[in-house]
């Protein structure tokens, strides 16, 4: 009973590492390919092909192989590294969340500068 409940612990991981990839391979697929310049970034042709055997390892093999493992760590260094310099440079610093707003030191009545 407990290899089954592990079994299917895996069954889920291995599924979230799935979308994970994923997600960050339709992120990658939807940003600008100067932007990647412009953020001093490998290029997006990289990034898709990294991305997407990240995803094919994912889908294929499972998490029962070191294989999924680096194609994890790839999918990290885009999420972290990558996505915030392209977020910033192409403008969308905070997407449909900071519609409307200023930055994050303005107050209700402008900007606060703690004087």
């Amino acid at each position: 009973m407990l290899v089954q409940g592990f079994g299917e612990l895996l069954y889920w991981v291995s599924w979230g590492l799935l979308l994970f990839s994923l997600f960050a391979f339709v992120d990658s697929a939807i940003r600008r390919e100067d932007a990647y310049r412009a953020a001093d970034k490998q290029t997006k042709p990289f990034w898709l092909i990294i991305l997407g055997l990240a995803a094919a390892v994912n889908f294929f093999m499972g998490i029962m192989s070191f294989l999924p493992i680096i194609g994890l760590i790839a999918t990290i260094v885009y999420i972290v590294d990558v996505r915030p310099a392209l977020r910033q440079v192409s403008g969308g610093g905070g997407g449909r969340w900071n519609r409307g707003r200023g930055s994050s030191s303005d107050g209700p009545y402008g900007p606060f500068n703690g004087r």
